[in-house]
């Protein structure tokens, strides 16, 4: 069992990463025009920004409801991979390209930098039970779901208007796909150095 100190510890950074992603989200999507670099409205929901943070809000509030559990654990890193993913996106190549300012305005300092902040201490410094294979494994499923849908859209409605990352650019065949394989041995090798981390974390709290 979790200690009731580990526990409350925890607790307030998931309860506070709970609260911030729907207040973010919300934020986002009805308070902005939608005329800047994203959508608004329920527009919003096809971003992968917007979906890593609302699946990292929503493991946030299932370990508060189970916080022994094994899946719980698991789709933390997968949550954790994924806003890191959009957090090193922006900061290696979206920042350059529409400005640092655009990225961290308003909700979007919040999504794209503090609440991935907190993911990650949350995997690496407060879990203390080691991840194994199959959690690196399982890091890379919101890249695998997001991407086949991204990918399916494209190859059903066309690329105009439905490419908003530019993936099809050079073609899906084969660009697009190695593309896609890439992000996936991205979001292991994330999940990988993050077990890594946190391994070395537990060690020295022994």
């Amino acid at each position: 069992m979790v200690s009731f100190k580990k526990y409350r510890r925890r607790a307030a950074v998931n309860a506070a990463i709970a609260v911030l992603v729907p207040v973010c989200w919300f934020w986002l999507a009805f308070r902005i025009k939608g005329d800047g670099f994203m959508a608004g409205g329920l527009r919003t929901l096809k971003y992968f920004t917007v979906l890593s943070n609302l699946t990292a809000g929503a493991a946030a509030v299932l370990w508060l409801l189970y916080p022994e559990s094994r899946g719980v654990q698991r789709l933390k890193l997968a949550a954790a991979v994924g806003v890191t993913i959009t957090c090193l996106v922006v900061i290696g190549f979206l920042g350059w390209i529409y400005g640092f300012p655009m990225m961290y305005e308003g909700p979007s300092l919040w999504l794209h930098l503090l609440i991935p902040l907190l993911c990650m201490a949350d995997a690496v410094i407060l879990e203390n039970r080691q991840y194994d294979r199959t959690d690196i494994l399982c890091a890379g499923i919101p890249v695998l779901v997001y991407g086949t849908g991204y990918i399916t859209n494209i190859l059903l409605n066309g690329a105009e208007g439905n490419d908003w990352y530019a993936f099809a650019a050079w073609g899906i065949f084969p660009v697009g796909l190695i593309i896609f394989a890439a992000l996936i041995l991205l979001s292991c090798g994330i999940g990988a150095a993050m077990a890594y981390l946190q391994k070395k974390t537990v060690r020295k709290k022994v």
